[in-house]
């Protein structure tokens, strides 16, 4: 009796034993497996790492990782210890699946039916080679993005880790088994987390050097297209703008001099048409160096009647130059002193007359200039929405230029250049570069301008309507001549740098006239000779900013220099004959 007691406290001795044994190894088989899956961050890795060690720790049949689609319709054999050739049809099962579903449920490990499609497309499609086959859930983290530092977590779905044992009467999963593929789990989901993140940190890491590539590619195409601006500027300032300049001086020098009445009408149109031609070439300038493309009116008062009789010189000489006749009807009840663009309301004007007689050899030119009121045909589409009565404040004036007996060109190129594809429709007409830009600037002085046709399609007309405010004779808006007197510039000795030849001419002159005892010189050591031989006699030094070898700004610093050691003051003037100088110059000399 003793010796069967003894020998039943020995074989339950040796079952704790062994289950101590069992734990023991089991703990170890998480310690091992846990580092083998830590060891990599790639999601991959540690799948396929989980299903190789598991194998070897429970000696299965196979091993499977199921993962849901984007859609959450169905879950897809991404992972697989042993795959089959004969897999094609068992790829994908439904997520409605009832096994899936309880193995989502449930949060320990789930024994598979053997009928279980999801167990039988894990294990070979149904092979005999295999048993008992478990699946616990897998949690699986996506972040959608990165919110200050913090990533956003949406809503969790889970993947399936099918594990199958190998066909034998003697194996069935037991609870150590059991808990070994729980621990497991647990640390596959946490390394299948942390690799997320990783994964989204590369991702959006990407993204930002992607953004960063594309930021320094807009920052060297701005400073292409800065580097092209300024190229711009400076071939419209001394290709176009310098010597327009230079002309406007000639002919200011010319106006001074005895010339007959018919030469004075003659210089005084090129003066005008030249000081029309500037305001465009400014405007495009400006254009160009302000960043909005746009450029601001200059809305002053000025005398409307000057500015016809002006208008009709011009006309009368291109007429005549043409060979055509003008006719000139200018309403005597036009108010006088107006507020409003006189260069640009000159320069449109002056576009109306050269391109009406640039389309035809022959006939008169018939310039009006009326007032515009209510009166009238009100169903004529041409005056649309500008057609007003004359205010209290404002007054809309219309300039009207008809050609009347004309006759064609017999240069059939030259009509073809003109209206190419634009012969039978007047909206055609106005799609011209020139007159899109006309219509452009008339619009910004809230005017309209439009061309008639004749029964050829071809213009024969063009009006201009514009809103003027008008000026009282009795406020600040007088225009009166002011005296000036020179007396205080007589004697006064200037020095001139300028390395333009006609610029400095003409600027010498008008100082003469002036009174001014002037020293021209063509470069800016020219200039710095002459104050250091002169001593303390110069009191005005006017330096052209853009000079070769030696520009003003560095002529001006020397003289400064030069200034604070022998204590002779000069007044020191930064002279823009080209017109050209820059908001970046300004800043510079300041």
């Amino acid at each position: 009796m003793r010796e069967l007691f003894l020998r039943q406290n020995v074989l339950e001795l040796g079952q704790e034993v062994g289950m101590m044994k069992k734990q023991k190894e089991a703990s170890w088989h998480v310690r091992m497996l846990t580092c083998e899956i830590r060891k990599s961050l790639d999601k991959h890795t540690i799948l396929y790492t989980t299903l190789v060690e598991l194998s070897k720790a429970l000696d299965l049949h196979n091993c499977a990782v199921w993962m849901p689609d984007e859609d959450r319709r169905e879950m897809h054999l991404t992972h697989e210890l042993k795959p089959s050739s004969a897999r094609s049809f068992h790829n994908s099962i439904a997520i409605s699946d009832p096994d899936v579903l309880d193995i989502k449920k449930s949060q320990g490990v789930w024994i598979l039916r053997p009928d279980s499609a999801l167990g039988a497309a894990s294990s070979g499609g149904g092979s005999g080679d295999s048993g008992a086959v478990a699946a616990i859930r897998l949690p699986i983290l996506h972040v959608s993005n990165f919110k200050g530092g913090t990533p956003e977590l949406v809503e969790t779905s889970y993947g399936v880790l099918v594990l199958v044992l190998p066909n034998s009467n003697s194996r069935a999963w037991t609870s150590h088994e059991m808990e070994i593929v729980e621990v497991v789990a647990d640390q596959v989901a946490v390394a299948l987390s942390h690799a997320s993140v990783l994964e989204e940190s590369q991702l959006m890491s990407q993204k930002l050097a992607e953004q960063n590539r594309a930021l320094q590619q807009a920052q060297k195409n701005a400073m292409m297209a800065r580097k092209a601006r300024s190229s711009f500027e400076k071939v419209m300032s001394h290709g176009m703008r310098r010597p327009m300049h230079s002309i406007l001086g000639l002919l200011s020098m010319f106006q001074e001099d005895n010339i007959r009445p018919e030469q004075k009408i003659v210089i005084d149109s090129i003066l005008k048409v030249s000081n029309a031609l500037s305001r465009l070439i400014n405007d495009v300038m400006e254009i160009a160096e302000n960043d909005n493309g746009s450029f601001q009116l200059e809305m002053k008062p000025f005398h409307l009647h000057s500015m016809m009789r002006e208008a009709s010189c011009t006309a009368k000489c291109l007429c005549i130059y043409k060979g055509f006749g003008l006719e000139v009807d200018v309403d005597k009840s036009l108010p006088d002193l107006v507020i409003g663009d006189e260069a640009r309301t000159f320069q449109v004007i002056l576009h109306m007359i050269g391109y009406l007689l640039n389309i035809y050899d022959k006939g008169t030119l018939t310039f009006q200039v009326y007032l515009e009121s209510d009166s009238g045909d009100k169903d004529d589409r041409s005056f649309g929405i500008w057609r007003s009565s004359i205010q209290n404040e404002y007054v809309h004036i219309k300039f009207n230029f008809q050609i009347n007996g004309i006759s064609f060109h017999s240069d059939e190129s030259v009509s073809t250049r003109n209206y190419t594809g634009r012969n039978h429709c007047n909206n055609e007409l106005k799609e011209g570069l020139s007159f899109s830009m006309c219509k452009t600037l008339v619009q910004m002085m809230q005017g309209n301008i439009w061309i008639s046709t004749n029964s050829l399609g071809l213009a024969q007309g063009m009006t201009l309507l514009l809103k003027f405010q008008i000026g009282s004779s009795h406020g600040r808006f007088i225009l009166a001549p002011k005296e000036f007197s020179n007396s205080q510039f007589r004697g006064l000795k200037v020095v001139l740098a300028d390395d333009d030849d006609v610029n400095r001419t003409v600027t010498k002159k008008l100082l003469e006239k002036l009174g001014c005892q002037v020293t021209a010189v063509s470069s800016g050591f020219e200039c710095l000779g002459a104050i250091s031989a002169s001593g303390n006699s110069f009191k005005i030094i006017m330096l052209d900013l853009h000079m070769p070898e030696m520009d003003g700004f560095e002529v001006a610093r020397r003289i400064r220099k030069f200034q604070s050691h022998n204590f002779f003051l000069c007044s020191l003037l930064l002279l823009q004959v080209q017109k050209n100088t820059s908001r970046r110059d300004v800043y510079r000399w300041e």
